[in-house]
Parts: structure tokens; sequence; C-alpha cells
């Protein structure tokens, strides 16, 4: 009885106002990295402990979250733009971001777990007024989960699933699903459980594999400008492109593949109007204006934002992309050179000297078709592979070498990635290019790409910066001299550049 008329203190230094306003003061001045480290701790601590008061201690988590917010913006602004960061920099910036994110999230669920174990509290009856807000950033942590997955091309578990799927189920169930709330002070606009539960279906299923980790990001504030105009509903509309259990723990998918038998926490999504809408926005951007209201997190060229916004409409069709060529499961080995330097020694006979190199790495492919192939490969060192490499590869036990590109990465248990390689040349061969401009005498290195091109046209990969739609080059083609009248940058890569040309006979 005493115990309950005077209830104890809690014995955690963030109980007290004034060492917490001091510890907060801290956070807010400390470098970015150094604080979510140290929030991180408290929040780890916090977990453990005993006798603060429910609303008591949501405020102090509440306040730490907030204070958070201009840190992690910049450790992610940092880890996709930053141009000198060392790759054990760049695994710190994501350590210390995904991790914030899940103990940000689990504090919140603890909150709602101990509002349901007491709930004629005081404590609890203060916390309900704030149940829609710690929904919705539970949720919203959680998705930042998942896009912070998808910038190292990693696996969505089912535990995360899971969460974001019971989340929501949650709120709808005591009708905060749709609540609209501010989520923090510095985000405009307000957001809702399902709004970000739907943000990260639609996240997930517009492939992000095949994306820069630059792209993701602005695929992923793309998603939130178009997101509220989807259509999520309990029933299988006859516009319903997705689906997913919600309460399955299992990541969302598209129609073609079907749910089988009817269950109450199947939920079905489609890009409705959105679609209309993303089209019309391609065809602004293709005339160079870009929304005064499209926060894009910065100023992006069209050349930039156009590949991205024409990702998306493929994998928000109605119809999901088709594959060109058949595949066939295969087995085999093969050896792989990345980069424009070591291609060109390759298809310049110097394949031999290069055998030893510590480049070399060692794929096993899967299934291969006529455009290319999918190769799993050893991932235990973390590295993973750049989408848009330049790539040189000859199967085990063959002779000739193949020319590609990587355009999927995906990282896999166990230590292992798979790699999506599209094929550019069966047949291709280094050569030398000369410009004609008088005086300068430098010969430019180039692959030709012998096979896959149009009538009349000739492909050529050149080294970062070597394409000049103003500079005709000699080129000795078969055996015999021509010249290369520049058509077209068709791609250009991390040091390497493809381009069009057309032959003409030297006059």
């Amino acid at each position: 009885m005493i115990l309950k008329l005077f209830p104890q203190r809690p014995d955690h230094p963030l109980a007290d106002s004034k060492e917490f306003k001091r510890i907060l003061a801290e956070i807010l001045v400390d470098r970015p990295v150094n604080a979510v480290e140290e929030l991180r701790g408290w929040y780890q601590s916090l977990k453990h402990a005993e006798n603060f008061r429910l609303d008591h201690y949501l405020d102090v988590i509440h306040q730490l979250d907030d204070a958070a917010q201009p840190h992690l913006r910049r450790l992610e602004r940092d880890y996709l733009h930053s141009l000198h960061l060392s790759p054990l920099e760049q695994q710190r910036l994501w350590t210390e971001s995904y991790d914030y994110w899940g103990e940000v999230a689990a504090l919140y669920r603890l909150c709602l777990q101990r509002a349901q174990l007491d709930p004629k509290s005081k404590g609890t009856e203060r916390f309900k007024g704030a149940l829609p807000l710690v929904m919705t950033r539970v949720q919203a942590a959680l998705g930042a989960q998942v896009r912070w997955l998808a910038y190292r091309y990693g696996p969505v578990g089912e535990d995360l699933w899971g969460k974001l799927g019971e989340t929501y189920l949650a709120a709808e169930a005591v009708g905060h699903a749709q609540k609209p709330v501010q989520l923090y002070p510095s985000v405009r606009g307000l957001s809702s459980v399902a709004q970000h539960y739907l943000h990260s279906l639609v996240f997930f299923t517009s492939s992000m594999d095949s994306l820069l980790p630059q792209q993701i990001d602005l695929a992923d504030r793309l998603v939130a400008h178009f997101s509220p105009g989807f259509v999520f509903s309990r029933d299988c509309r006859p516009d319903s492109v997705y689906w997913v259990d919600a309460g399955g723990g299992v990541a969302p998918a598209r129609l073609a593949r079907r749910p089988g038998v009817s269950r109450p926490c199947l939920r079905f999504f489609s890009p409705g109007p959105t679609l209309t809408a993303l089209t019309e926005l391609i065809h602004l951007v293709e005339r160079g204006e870009v929304p005064s209201d499209l926060n894009l997190g910065g100023e992006y060229p069209p050349k930039v934002l156009l590949p991205v916004l024409h990702h998306l409409r493929v994998y928000w069709a109605l119809q999901p992309p088709q594959r060109r060529h058949h595949r066939h499961s295969v087995k085999t080995r093969m050896a792989a050179l990345d980069g424009f330097d070591h291609c060109y020694a390759v298809f310049a006979g110097a394949a031999g000297h290069l055998a030893g190199e510590a480049g070399v790495q060692h794929w096993l492919v899967e299934n291969v078709s006529l455009g290319g192939f999918r190769a799993c490969l050893d991932d235990s060192k973390g590295e993973r592979i750049k989408l848009g490499s330049l790539f040189s590869m000859q199967p085990e036990g063959g002779e000739n070498w193949l020319l590609g590109v990587a355009r999927r990465f995906n990282r896999l248990a166990g230590g292992r990635a798979v790699v999506g390689v599209q094929v550019l040349s069966r047949q291709a061969r280094s050569v030398e290019l000369h410009p004609r401009r008088s005086g300068f005498s430098t010969a430019i290195p180039g692959i030709y790409l012998r096979d896959g091109g149009e009538p009349g046209l000739l492909r050529i990969v050149l080294p970062q910066g070597g394409f000049n739609v103003r500079e005709s080059l000699d080129f000795n083609l078969e055996g015999r001299s021509c010249v290369l009248i520049p058509v077209e940058l068709e791609e250009s890569g991390g040091d390497y550049e493809i381009a069009r040309f057309r032959e003409q006979s030297p006059g």
C-alpha cells in the first residue's frame, strides 16, 4: 500500500529534468555520427529503465527522436553523396543509421506494449492521445530500415515485414490507420500509419535492385510524392496490381502470382490515377520543367531525374515488365574483371597477363539468356558490385570473352550475393581511334562492339569523357580505313561511355 501511495522514482539519468536538458543540448550540437551513436546508447539503456510513468517515458523518447532527425538527414546525405568516404566510413554511417531506426522503433513498440499491459494507469490515460503519432513513427522507422537495406541491396526479412504489417493491422483495429499526424516538426505535411505502410510496399515493388543508391533516394522521394494516389483496399479490384498478406510476414507481390485462399489480412493495391500523373510528370521533365511542389531533397537536372521516372513507370505499369529472352538454368563458373582498363586489355589480347591479378572475381552462373545471365558470388567481404560497372567475363573451359554491364545486384543470406549482367557483346575487340583535329595525335582507346548494333551504326565503348559529338574519328574497320561520325551518347558509366557512330568513307 505504501509503495502505491508513494511510487518509486525512475533510477535513470534521463528522468532528471535538468540532466536531461543538458544531455539533449549536447546531442543537438555534437557531430552527426557521434550524436546518433550516443542516442542509440541512451535508447539501449531506456529498454531496461524502470519506474518511468508511461507518458513521461514517451516524452523522453519523443524529444530524443526529434533531436536525432537533423543528424540522421546529414548521415544519409553524406552516405549518398560524399565522394571521399572510405569503405569503413560508409559502413559506419550505414550501421548507425539502420540500427538507429530499428532501436527507436523498438522503444515506441515497447510503449504500445506497456499501454496494453496497464490500460488504466494515469500514464496510459495521458499516453492515449499520442497513440496515432507513436504508431506512425513506428511505421516510418521500419520503412526507413527498408530504405537503408535497399541502399546496400540487402534482403528485407520476414521479421521486418511482420512488424510493418503488425503495426498497420493494430492501427486499423483501433481506428488510427488513416489518422493524419505531423510525423516530425521538421517534416512538411501530414501522414498516417497506412500511408507509411503503403509507401514501404510501393518502394519495395519498384525494383530498387537495378538503381544506384542516389537513384534509390530519388525514387523514394517520388514514391512519397505519388503513393497517396495509389489505391489500397481489402478487396481485389479489377485494377489491382499487387497484393500483400499484412499478417504473414511476407513481401508484397504482383498479382501475376496469386495469393491463394482468401485471408482477412490480405490487402491489394494499384497505382490507379498515379500512373497518369507520373506520365504527365515525365513529359514535363522532358521539356526541362520540374514542378516546385516536388520535394527531391535538392535540385536535379532532367538527365538525372528522367531515368528514375522511366524506371518507376515500368514497375508501376498494369502489366509487369516482360522478359525479352527465355532463361535457361545452367551451372557454370565464370571469371570476371571489372573496369574499362581491364576490359580494354582483355579484348586487346592481354587476358593471359591478367589471369593472376587480385581483381579477378569468380562467379557461379545460374541461368542464361540471349540478353545476359544471373550469377552468384561470394559477398562475405561485403564489397558490393556497383551497378553500371563494365565487366569482361570468360566461362570456365572456354576461350571467348564476353563484355557486359552489371544491371542488378542483391545480397542474400549466408554471405552470398547475385548479380544480373546484360551482355553487350560476344565479339568485342579493342581498337584505337584517332581524332581528326589537326595537331591532336593521341589515340583514344575503344572497345568495338561487333554484334548487336543497328544497321548503319557502330557502337563503341570509350573511356569516360572520350565522346565528343563535334569530333569525328579515324578508325580501322576490319582492315579498311573509315571515318566515324558521332551520332549520340548511348550510356555513361563510372569509367566508360557507350557511343554510336555512323561510318563514312575517308574524304
